[in-house]
């Protein structure tokens, strides 16, 4: 599928079904493994070199006791503006790019607060491509496996660790201090919107969709009590999300909101088959205005702000950026 193709009404059949996987019991009733394989890519762990001569001109501060980034749109107060929550990817709210990306959407009149989802806990660091050989030994070889191997080990540590039981309840306490300190601009927005990237895409879908009240904090609903808990409504007005990991299609099912999708084509940590097709088939179905756009020839992690010697890559990133703040804003 070309890069500048979208796909808001699938002709798929009904028929057609995945292969079955063994059921993981989550938050979510009913919840099930996104896909097989790798949970995490290289691009959601590690940062592109940063676009030179850009310095973040946002602020750290806390809201609900919750560390955070805020980006201001420059005539800000004086001039309305509508709250954006920013969830990033593994590298996190200290993450040079993360706040640069934060700063763009400043840029455009929203007021940006972008919350620290790991506690102080980013993901483990990256092997460093570019001190390895280009012509490597047989030892360093070795090496480079073992250390790969090691890496794919505390990135799954780290994930079994930050869970939607541990990441929901932070989110909400950012979003009920945001509600408080900036009333204006949730007002001028009608709610607040949302964008998430890697890892935080997958929890914009989560606020954007409608959940039992305690599964939206974080908790599994009583199993005698899933046929009459209480639905909370989302949280998320219109959310746009890139190249999502650890989503499942029961993410999808449940969204309520308006939403962009960014998708990178034959990306194995957000499955067409497995997740794609059925959340745009639920979508569809539940009446959810959603658009999803599929990038070709780019890396899962590619809209993430950071500098790349493609400049395909580069063009794509920007446009993948042009949708994702042109769908919030016409929302």
């Amino acid at each position: 599928m070309a890069e500048d193709e979208i796909a808001t009404k699938a002709p798929e059949s009904d028929a057609q079904q995945a292969p079955a996987d063994p059921v993981v019991q989550g938050v979510f009733p009913d919840d099930t493994r996104a896909q097989a394989g790798p949970s995490m890519g290289e691009h959601c762990v590690t940062d592109r070199p940063t676009p030179s001569g850009e310095m973040p001109t946002g602020e750290l501060s806390k809201l609900g006791g919750v560390d955070v980034y805020i980006a201001k749109p420059a005539d800000y107060p004086h001039s309305p503006s509508k709250l954006l929550l920013l969830l990033t990817g593994g590298t996190g709210l200290m993450s040079t790019n993360n706040q640069l990306q934060a700063d763009k959407y400043a840029s455009e009149g929203f007021l940006v607060v972008m919350p620290d989802q790991f506690e102080g806990n980013p993901a483990p660091n990256s092997v460093d491509m570019t001190k390895i050989d280009e012509h490597p030994s047989f030892l360093e070889q070795v090496k480079l496996k073992t250390a790969e191997t090691f890496k794919s080990f505390l990135i799954d540590m780290w994930l079994a660790y930050h869970t939607p039981e541990r990441v929901l309840p932070l989110l909400h306490k950012v979003i009920e201090g945001a509600k408080e300190e900036f009333a204006d601009a949730v007002s001028n927005g009608g709610g607040i919107y949302g964008v998430g990237y890697c890892f935080g895409a997958k929890y914009i879908l989560i606020l954007s969709g409608e959940h039992p009240d305690t599964a939206t904090w974080g908790q599994a609903p009583p199993k005698d009590e899933e046929q009459g808990v209480v639905k909370k409504e989302p949280l998320i007005k219109a959310g746009a999300v890139a190249h999502g990991t650890m989503v499942t299609k029961e993410d999808l099912e449940a969204v309520k909101s308006p939403t962009y999708i960014a998708a990178v084509e034959n990306d194995p940590l957000f499955s067409e088959e497995e997740v794609l097709t059925p959340g745009r088939k639920a979508m569809e179905k539940n009446g959810v205005e959603h658009e999803i756009q599929t990038f070709s020839g780019v890396p899962h992690g590619f809209a993430v702000l950071g500098d790349y010697d493609d400049p395909k890559i580069k063009q794509l990133q920007a446009q993948a950026f042009g949708q994702m703040l042109g769908w919030i804003q016409g929302h």
